[in-house]
């Protein structure tokens, strides 16, 4: 039993006893005692006051000295500061929660059954017509920690992504490579195919606006000429034939996007993530278009005179939201709400997560009120997983104009970045091989983008730092992962001196403030990783890791282990690397970060 549930227990047990009132442990207001106070776990007295009808310092008096008689082998002494009752555990107690946590594989987690609730959550949500970005990176790296984090708090998952294959931005890149590609392929190029179909979509960019420059130059104004360009005139007319069927644009279309699939694939893995279920935009349209009309028929929307449809809000707080064109072509709202129609189908939901920019905030406040009304269960209680846009320090990014900070640049950057930073300590290790110095430089390389990345909370606008992010000191993933590879080479210098740590360790061991400092940090992780889900922020994870390292890199350098002449002392604080080290690896691995062995 944990050691604040047993404080509880034993407090409702002493106000019946003193007062005879009956209270509940859920009650009992225990937190952490404040740094200039002695104790570890202070007990606020003050909603027991009308009870006792005494003051403030005597209630807490008799209640710590009931506690001391009652649990003396959890309480060890108390002290009194106004209402508030400071209790010190006995050191006993500690070294039974450090059993505890070491005997827990997963530490904080709690089981998954087939009764879960099952949690769908979308992320990525590519388009075909360019390489991933920064962007995309900050989007799928939110979206699978929170799908481990979801999944740690006892929930089933699902990871999903919806992939925008249609529209006339895939028409423009088609368009482009039918223009001046000369049959090129990934193959033929060495490109990655989602580079590839990027450059077209650039190269049409580039050739539309001067377009658009000429005719502005002959009379007409700017945006009249965006819209008589040639080029986009005969974007237009491929889309119209691809929403037909046409064989030839459709088997083009099918082509190229392969290529980018198989570009996306390559980038997914050295981001590692992967989906369990992939939506396509091309299947999922005229789902939402048949409950649009499913809709329309029951009276929850209208259909204007142009023939569009749709969906009157202002009772909601809203405005009216375009659902079909008055062409009857989709927008994205419809996209959405067959895609959602397709999951109901293939999942028995309980919750939908969106891991989307904030920029799209109204439009899934619009979805959640549109799914309801169609009968979705989850619909009302959907939830966007906002983010806010991610910057280098050099500005904006701008796929249109092809300067976008391309997510396979980045990731190459900061591997070989963790390389050259990481080089003096590698070369250090004994019988390292170049593949492994390549692995650990990927590891690192990796850990500091993605650590970086998701320190932050999900919701604030960043300027992601690649100097900074690689950095061995400080908040960053590199000065965690190192502390972790110090401590795994600690336990293998002990078990090369044969010293085995018992699974339960000696009671009477004397512990320091700074070990049971620790210890209370790493009972810590539970409440952290339930954090992370309640208020669906994997931050707090990250920012966890960095406390716990920083701590017992303090505990480290104040306390010898394996130079430690006390054989239950040296014990002890083993065991508490150990488990420093397990917790770290397990609260890092819910961030999608691997860490090395050594390094």
């Amino acid at each position: 039993m944990k050691i604040t549930d047993q404080i509880s227990q034993a407090v409702v047990a002493g106000i019946g006893e003193l007062y005879g009132q009956m209270v509940t442990a859920d009650s009992v207001q225990l937190q952490e005692t404040r740094a200039e106070f002695e104790g570890n776990v202070t007990l606020v007295v003050f909603p027991y006051l009308k009870m006792s009808r005494k003051r403030p310092e005597d209630t807490a008096q008799e209640l710590g000295e009931y506690l001391i008689k009652s649990v003396p082998d959890v309480v060890a002494k108390f002290n009194v500061v106004k209402g508030f009752l400071n209790l010190v555990i006995a050191p006993a107690q500690w070294i039974l929660l450090l059993d505890e946590i070491r005997s827990q594989e997963r530490f904080g987690f709690r089981p998954v059954t087939d009764e879960s609730p099952l949690v769908m959550i979308e992320y990525s949500s590519p388009n075909t017509n360019k390489p991933l970005h920064l962007g995309h990176v900050r989007n799928n790296l939110l979206g699978w920690a929170l799908a481990q984090v979801m999944e740690a708090n006892g929930n089933r998952v699902v990871k999903t992504n919806i992939v925008n294959d249609r529209g006339i931005h895939i028409c423009k890149s088609m368009l482009a490579w039918l223009r001046w590609g000369n049959g090129e392929t990934p193959e033929s190029s060495g490109k990655k195919g989602d580079h590839l179909i990027g450059d077209y979509y650039v190269a049409f960019d580039k050739h539309y606006r001067e377009e658009v420059k000429q005719l502005m130059a002959q009379g007409m104004d700017e945006e009249q000429a965006k819209q008589e360009a040639p080029l986009i005139k005969e974007a237009h007319d491929m889309l119209v034939k691809w929403e037909q069927g046409d064989p030839e644009v459709r088997g083009l279309w099918k082509k190229m996007n392969e290529w980018v699939y198989a570009g996306f694939d390559e980038t997914y893995k050295a981001l590692g993530v992967s989906f369990d279920k992939i939506y396509y935009e091309s299947d999922t349209y005229l789902e939402g278009k048949e409950k649009v009309e499913e809709g329309l028929q029951k009276g929850f929307f209208y259909r204007r005179e142009d023939g569009s449809v749709w969906a009157d809000l202002t009772k909601e707080g809203l405005d009216e939201k375009l659902l079909l064109r008055s062409d009857g072509t989709s927008v994205y709202m419809t996209q959405d709400i067959g895609t959602a129609k397709l999951r109901f189908q293939d999942f028995p939901i309980d919750k939908m997560i969106y891991v989307v920019g904030n920029e799209q905030n109204y439009h899934f406040q619009v979805l959640s009120i549109l799914l309801d009304k169609l009968g979705f269960k989850w619909g009302k209680d959907l939830v966007h997983f906002s983010y806010g846009m991610v910057e280098l320090p050099n500005g904006k990014m701008k796929s249109r104009e092809g300067t976008v900070v391309d997510a396979d640049d980045l990731i190459q950057t900061m591997i070989e970045d963790a390389s050259q930073m990481s080089a003096d300590k590698v070369n250090r290790l004994e019988d390292i091989t170049p593949e492994e110095a390549r692995e650990i430089a990927r590891i690192v390389g990796m850990g500091a983008l993605k650590y970086f990345i998701l320190k932050v909370d999900a919701r604030k606008n960043m300027l992601f730092n690649p100097e900074e992010s690689i950095d061995f000191n400080g908040n960053t993933g590199p000065f965690i992962q190192y502390t972790y590879a110090r401590i795994r080479s600690i336990l293998r210098k002990a078990k090369a001196q044969g010293i085995e740590v018992p699974n339960e360790l000696p009671t009477t061991a004397e512990l320091s403030d700074k070990e049971i400092s620790l210890i209370q940090h790493l009972n810590d992780f539970a409440a952290v990783v339930a954090q992370a889900a309640g208020d669906y922020n994997p931050s707090c994870i990250a920012n966890y890791c960095y406390e716990l390292v920083k701590e017992y890199n303090q505990f480290y350098h104040d306390f010898s282990v394996l130079r430690e002449e006390d054989k239950d002392k040296q014990l002890v604080r083993l065991a508490l690397s150990e488990a420093v080290s397990k917790v770290v690896k397990n609260g890092l691995g819910l961030l999608g970060i691997e860490v090395p062995e050594r390094m």
